[in-house]
């Protein structure tokens, strides 16, 4: 690697690095607002807030690397441009290709980084996000419940509590569900405890009443019980199903889902499919979008006016990109057949920078005249 491929890369990564840390940084707090809410609001600790941030990170990467790049190399080479740098290495004879082969270098090393987040760290934070999710939504489930209050976890459910012993039994319950748009039912209970099962948290009530309302016809039922077990599994909208996300499968049981495999999980076999080949997919078009920002950028010369013509033209590029993933993305996910479209998406690209690259080449460089106009 010369000295210029040391240069231009050295640069990409310090700038590349910039950009991610603004990006992730933007993101993050966007993410961080609904977990405050979430979490902090329901009493659950900094330490939990922190940690389901940093379990969303790697997801948010995957999205922000690929803009980063893009953005890192249009501002280098802007600056190339403007420096006249540009000019002199044009001058001195490197081509159009040669003065892509650092850019080059950097987009396969952005792929590499896309590969190992999309394929690996980001599918086993996913899981470790959606288990760390079901424990600390079990954990609120006694949140919910705190003595002295009028609570109202859900719609349609009203909650009250006299007293919580130190044994964790709930003394002079008031629970009242108005979910079913035909009936209201009202239940008091003297004791009351809080039981885990395997299909969600329980509320066990004892020496209780029981007054259901027909709303239809205002009729008052009343049932009088030792002990009856109510599903509170509702109050947090959990009744302990863990579902699966595509986004926490690994990549390999994707792409060798069958429809007995997707049945069993859930999911669509074309979706599972998808998903598979969209992370591969994905790690090959990274490398081609600072590409065409550096191409577009060298289309022009040096201009007192800048190149934001250029930088227009790079980003009305890569823009129709992202629009074909789009429209590959909703036929592929109604017929397996068309999985392979997922790759639509970086084939284009490479072809676009080819002919950039080609029309870069083309055009002519700067020639040297001598005394009288005469070239040299």
């Amino acid at each position: 690697m010369g000295r210029y491929d040391r240069y231009i890369l050295s640069q990409l990564v310090v700038l590349f690095g910039f950009f991610s840390l603004v990006l992730i940084s933007v993101y993050w707090v966007n993410e961080a607002v609904d977990l405050f809410d979430s979490l902090i609001a329901d009493g659950q600790t900094l330490s939990v807030f922190l940690e389901f941030t940093a379990l969303s990170l790697p997801q948010i990467m995957v999205m922000v690397l690929p803009v980063a790049g893009f953005v890192a190399t249009l501002y280098i080479f802007n600056r190339l441009i403007g420096d006249s740098e540009m000019v002199v290495l044009q001058t001195a004879g490197l081509s159009a290709a040669r003065l892509l082969r650092p850019v080059l270098a950097f987009g396969l090393i952005l792929g590499l980084v896309v590969a190992v987040l999309g394929n690996f760290l980001a599918p086993i934070a996913r899981g470790q996000f959606i288990d760390r999710s079901q424990q600390v939504q079990q954990d609120m489930t006694g949140r919910f419940l705190r003595e002295g209050q009028f609570l109202h976890p859900t719609a349609g459910l009203t909650v009250y509590i006299r007293e919580i012993t130190d044994l964790g039994e709930f003394r002079d319950l008031f629970l009242q569900d108005r979910s079913d748009a035909q009936s209201e039912t009202t239940y008091t209970a003297t004791r009351a405890l809080l039981l885990r099962s395997e299909t969600g948290p329980r509320l066990v009530m004892f020496d209780g009443l029981a007054q259901t309302l027909n709303i239809a016809t205002g009729r008052l039922s009343t049932v009088r019980f030792e002990d009856f077990t109510y599903d509170i599994g509702a109050l947090i909208g959990d009744g302990g199903f863990r579902s699966f996300d595509l986004r926490e499968l690994p990549t390999w049981v994707l792409l060798t889902a069958d429809a007995q495999t997707a049945d069993q999980l859930g999911q669509g076999l074309a979706a599972m499919r998808l998903a598979g080949h969209e992370r591969i997919a994905r790690a090959l078009f990274v490398i081609f979008p600072p590409l065409i920002a550096a191409a577009c950028l060298m289309l022009g010369g040096f201009s007192r006016f800048g190149v934001w013509p250029q930088i227009l033209l790079a980003v009305g590029l890569v823009i129709p990109l992202q629009m074909i993933w789009n429209a590959a993305e909703s036929l592929a996910i109604r017929n397996v057949d068309l999985q392979y479209l997922a790759y639509l998406q970086p084939l284009v690209a490479a072809v676009l920078t080819g002919a950039l690259t080609w029309l870069a080449m083309r055009r002519k460089r700067p020639r040297r005249h001598g005394p009288q106009g005469v070239p040299a």
